[in-house]
């Protein structure tokens, strides 16, 4: 019994360790391997380009068969620069795609595609990216070398763009055997798309408003205004569907401007009460000056990936003339964060012309108001030189470089405000 037992353990043993064996020859385990290289980095206009060492550590199969699709990841160890001194970069503001070099028995550029996840980066810290993944089918037995070359980095609308100065060593390798064929499919990862701006909606300009027969709200025309924008990191230029409207209160005139265009997503987790836009709306004809307008802070936190929206400004008209008077949409300025972007229209658009009578206080004394009425059915139009309406190719306003930071690791951030469709 005793040497029988001593048998049967032996055997088990033996069983145990044989199968150790062949599943060691089936596995195809991954490797990984780090290179550093130096790079040259070219952020958005404003910022001087960036010249560093990039780690990279490149994770593949050791391993594979002709016909198999493998997946390889790509891992920044270092990037190659800090986050500038400017402002604190928010989490999840960040994001990285790039092109791995596979080369020897197979030759292709892997698209690589990185998250938008990252922790909250202070200024002058180290830079944090994600992981970027991608997959190649293999079609040559043979070696295939895995290498590491140029990458960008996004956040909030804007790309860094960053290339090898030097030869880059390879960071991986696959050895590929003949035959098996029909490996699984891994997708490479799609980078994601700016959604495309719907058509601006087509308006109806109405006949020229008068102060007489007991009306009251006056409908203005939208006009195209092409903007020039100075930001923080340097000058930009926008182009945005705009409409100014009225509401007669006693002699005064409630203001309401709408930017109509349909919205687009927010590119980073934005905070409440974080964004604050106002505009001086230019006066002309019988009158002169302008007239303040602003709109309220957001008063939600905005999630990454949610809609971002320019609310109605609204603003107290007061005549300081009496005639034929009208309105057009002038500098406008959006706060956020500390900092502040104006940006001023390269070409005048009346939008509303109205007929009024002088008030004590004149143009000058215009108020803003927080709530503000919005204009009705009735009534007016504008006049003179007014753009063509309908759809346009152009984006909506860019409030560039505000809001969740105005300048990234390698680059300036530039944050895309759309303001909401209306519905009429």
């Amino acid at each position: 019994m005793s040497i029988r037992r001593r048998g049967t353990a032996a055997g088990a043993a033996l069983a145990l360790s044989g199968a150790g064996v062949l599943l060691g020859l089936a596995a195809s385990p991954a490797q990984a391997a780090e290179v550093s290289y130096a790079t040259h980095c070219v952020p958005p206009a404003g910022i001087s380009p960036i010249d560093g060492t990039t780690k990279v550590e490149i994770t593949a199969p050791a391993t594979a068969k002709v016909g198999d699709t493998v997946d390889v990841v790509w891992k920044f160890v270092q990037a190659a620069s800090k986050n500038p001194d400017i402002i604190d970069l928010p989490a999840n503001s960040v994001q990285p795609s790039g092109i791995l070099k596979a080369a020897g028995a197979q030759a292709a550029d892997i698209a690589m595609q990185g998250t938008r996840t990252n922790p909250a980066i202070p200024k002058g810290g180290a830079m944090v990216l994600s992981d970027m993944k991608g997959s190649i089918k293999l079609t040559t037995a043979g070696e295939v070398t895995l290498t590491p070359d140029a990458y960008t980095v996004n956040a909030m609308s804007t790309d860094t763009k960053c290339t090898p100065k030097e030869t880059v060593q390879k960071a991986a390798a696959i050895q590929v055997t003949g035959g098996g064929g029909g490996g699984t499919s891994s997708p490479t990862p799609t980078p994601s798309t700016t959604p495309t701006p719907s058509a601006t909606p087509t308006t109806t300009a109405s006949p020229t408003a008068t102060g007489g027969n007991g009306q009251t709200d006056y409908t203005g025309k939208e006009v195209q205004v092409p903007y020039a924008c100075k930001t923080p990191i340097g000058d930009k230029n926008a182009t945005s569907p705009v409409q100014i409207n009225a509401r007669r209160n006693g002699g005064n005139f409630d203001l309401t401007v709408q930017f109509k265009k349909s919205v687009m997503n927010s590119p980073a987790d934005i905070p409440k009460g974080s964004v604050k836009p106002s505009m001086e709306v230019v006066l002309g004809g019988a009158d002169k000056g302008t007239v303040h307008v602003e709109g309220p802070t957001n008063a939600k936190d905005i999630k990454s990936g949610d809609p971002i929206e320019i609310p109605d400004l609204t603003g107290t008209y007061k005549p300081g003339a009496s005639g034929t008077s009208t309105l057009s949409p002038g500098v406008l300025t959006i706060k956020a964060l500390g900092t502040t972007t104006t940006c001023t229209p390269t070409k005048t658009e009346v939008s509303l012309t109205l007929d009024t009578s002088r008030q004590p206080g004149g143009a000058s004394g215009g108020t803003s108001t927080s709530g503000g009425s919005t204009a009705g059915g009735s009534g007016t139009s504008g006049s003179g030189g007014l753009a063509e309406t309908g759809a346009s190719d152009h984006g909506a306003l860019k409030a560039l470089g505000l809001v969740a930071g105005t300048a990234i690791l390698l680059g300036g951030a530039v944050f895309t405000f759309m303001p909401k469709r209306r519905t009429r």
